[in-house]
């Protein structure tokens, strides 16, 4: 037979009304009382209604999680569903659900927020990348519904963000490089009006400049997508004249796709670098050397802000987290 609300209250000795408040964690209830209610719903093993529940405190302690196109396809890229996972450890750990919705492009994006936002189907929102003129960043700030980002957002003024620091990420990488002998080391990016693609860039630049080497357009290439078909075509261009002897990548995708074109061309001795520190790097021939940023981390943290922000816990007063990263060094770093 189901436990109910009436049998929690009566095992407690309490009214029922007393009983939802202790569950919506009312300061009106004494620790004492809410101690005893407590006992009672672990004696009992009740499990209060989540939907009830979210109907009387107006709340539906659900996460809204917009996932960006380049997140389709979860199997090739990693980051997205190590996020994921951080995202729903912390948000179970506080008793919220998550809801995922994809979409097609900006304005795809634009529209499901408006959306969920509207109709409060959610309590606040997860934006999974931070990128240049961020519309869906700035309708969120006009009406000023709760929501976090994954990228350190243009403007930071009023936002919750978690990122790692990229640029510093990128020099440690190309600054290690230089140190082992390397001068001419290509890069390739993609979506350069992603923050994060912006900051490794000037990481790229700085290291080089810091060390001496005069920073040269024709050795970087941004594609449109962070797959190994564009990191295998512009690793083909960037091979073929400039002999390059090491290709720094800021993503996975694009590194194994730089493996691809250097194997075909059977050339030895480049080192190549990648970001993400995917599963897939260790099946490459050399595997690969990447980047560790802890994707779980910054879905975790991310949502941790999130619903602090949401429950009024503010008792750290952040706004944002830093994740650290970690470099992982394999076969690819000749």
């Amino acid at each position: 037979m189901k436990v109910t609300i009436k049998d929690v209250a009566e095992e407690a000795k309490v009214a029922t009304s007393t009983v939802s408040r202790v569950l919506s964690n009312s300061p009106r209830i004494s620790d004492e009382t809410k101690k005893i209610v407590h006992e009672a719903i672990k004696k009992l093993n009740y499990k209060p209604n989540a939907i009830a529940r979210s109907l009387a405190n107006n709340k539906t302690r659900i996460l809204g999680v917009v996932l960006p196109s380049e997140a389709q396809d979860l199997l090739t890229n990693p980051f997205f569903i190590n996020a994921m996972k951080g995202m729903s450890m912390y948000a179970q750990s506080k008793n919220y659900y998550i809801t995922y919705a994809f979409s097609n492009d900006q304005e795809n994006e634009e529209e499901h927020i408006k959306e969920i936002t509207h109709n409060n189907l959610v309590d606040g929102v997860v934006l999974l990348r931070a990128r240049e003129y961020d519309e869906s960043i700035r309708y969120l700030k006009e009406i000023k519904f709760p929501f976090v980002v994954i990228g350190r957002p243009e403007n930071t003024d009023g936002v919750l963000w978690v990122d790692n620091d990229n640029f510093q990420a990128m020099y440690n990488v190309v600054n290690r490089l230089i140190k082992k002998g390397h001068e001419k080391i290509g890069m390739v990016g993609a979506i350069k009006d992603w923050s994060m693609s912006k900051d490794r860039l000037k990481g790229y630049k700085m290291a080089l400049e810091i060390n001496g080497i005069k920073y040269d357009e024709k050795l970087t290439r941004c594609q449109d997508e962070f797959t190994e078909e564009n990191g295998y075509e512009a690793s083909k261009e960037l091979i073929k004249d400039n002999k390059i002897t090491a290709v720094v990548t800021t993503d996975d995708l694009l590194a194994i796709g730089a493996i691809k074109a250097i194997n075909e061309e059977n050339m030895k001795n480049i080192a190549v670098v990648g970001f993400n520190n995917s599963q897939l790097g260790q099946y490459q021939s050399p595997t690969l050397t990447t980047v560790d940023i802890n994707a779980e981390k910054l879905g975790y943290h991310a949502t941790r802000l999130l619903i602090d922000n949401l429950e009024d816990d503010d008792s750290d007063n952040n706004r944002h987290y830093i994740v650290d990263t970690v470099f992982v060094e394999r076969e690819s770093f000749v």
